[in-house]
């Protein structure tokens, strides 16, 4: 396979950042063509040229990382290496303020923050954006794709920013939205998604509620009607805050997300005719796995870029579990951005994910 673009990478020093590195690093389309490593760089590596990738992920130390560096980072060192498409792995303030000149510049961006996820202003008030309202940052919100391939494959296709789903939100919208399309779903009773991340989830930086006397052993619920994803949920899945209860908690493991969404049903349904709106749905969607006879669990996805969906039905036929498990790090994040990269350049949508 020939080489067709370069790309970049800021914010490697992460987890889902070391992720990224790891897919574009041996994706086939890029062999030969490396990712640039750009980010803060203090003047003591600076005078080296940088740090040594293999220094701060030591997993990915090989020949073919040997001599790839963390640079500083700066706009003429991704034009002077001809970078096209630019992958922001960085806090979501720091992606508000760059990726509207990354656009000015002509490179494509796939934004793993939540800086550009959210269309409507009431959702984005949770982030307090000191930009919110700004005639730029309505533009740059203009341009942006929600990055979920199964819901929106023909829009990203050309986008120029593509806004990364959240790791929490991936899991509901993908076990909710075809149901919740055909007019299955009782709306009106409710839906109560409950939802548990591994710590890895929370970010490399500690709190004081993810070291480890805090998480380990304990099981606990936070962000309670104010979670960031909450937001990405109404908008994708079609509904309303009063339709909808998400309850994120902490699980005492490093990664892997497992969503437990209750729903009621307009009319009686049936094994068969659940399952086949799922695979109708999903059936040019390879990074979707479906269950028919088992519930999925967290064990059989971690280290994968699978999402996983199965469902019982309740002997009235009008009541459902559903049960969403994915690696947060990787259809949470990392891998699901190398999906929608493969979407952009027009490549096999599963290529170097599978």
């Amino acid at each position: 396979m020939t080489n067709t673009i370069q790309t970049a990478v800021v914010g490697v020093t992460g987890y889902a950042g070391a992720e990224l590195a790891r897919l574009l690093l041996h994706h086939p389309r890029l062999k030969g063509a490396p990712p640039v490593f750009a980010g803060r760089v203090d003047a003591k590596d600076e005078a080296r040229g940088g740090i040594p990738l293999a220094e701060i992920h030591p997993q990915l130390a090989c020949s073919d990382t040997k001599n790839l560096k963390l640079e500083p980072f700066s706009w003429e060192l991704l034009f002077s290496r001809g970078v096209q498409v630019l992958f922001l792995a960085t806090p979501h303030e720091q992606s508000r303020k760059w990726v509207p000149e990354a656009l000015a510049r002509g490179l494509r961006v796939i934004d793993l923050s939540g800086a550009w996820r959210l269309n409507e202003s009431a959702n984005r008030v949770i982030y307090n954006f000191e930009d919110e309202g700004a005639e730029l940052a309505a533009k740059t919100q203009a341009q942006a794709v929600y990055g979920m391939p199964e819901l929106h494959r023909a829009q990203i296709a050309g986008a120029r920013l593509v806004a990364n789903p959240g790791c929490y939100a991936t899991s509901i919208i993908l076990a909710l939205k075809p149901l919740v399309a055909a007019g299955l779903v009782d709306l009106n009773h409710g839906i109560v998604a409950d939802s548990k991340s591994g710590v890895s989830g929370a970010g490399k930086a500690p709190t004081a509620k993810t070291h480890f006397m805090y998480a380990a052993d304990n099981l606990s619920a936070y962000g309670l009607f104010t979670h960031r994803h909450t937001g990405e949920l109404l908008e994708q899945i079609g509904v309303d805050q009063s339709q909808i209860v998400f309850t994120p908690h902490l699980l005492p493991i490093p990664r892997g997300i497992l969503s437990t969404i209750y729903v009621r049903f307009s009319s009686k349904q049936t094994v068969d005719s659940i399952s086949q709106i799922y695979r109708e749905f999903f059936a040019e969607s390879p990074m979707v796995r479906l269950h028919n006879k088992t519930l999925p669990q967290i064990q059989h996805v971690v280290h994968t870029n699978y999402a996983d969906i199965g469902f019982q039905l309740a002997s009235d036929c009008r009541r459902a579990v559903i049960v969403s498990c994915l690696d947060n790090l990787l259809k949470g994040a990392s891998s699901q951005a190398v999906q929608n990269l493969n979407v952009i350049e027009d490549w096999p949508e599963a290529e170097g994910l599978e």
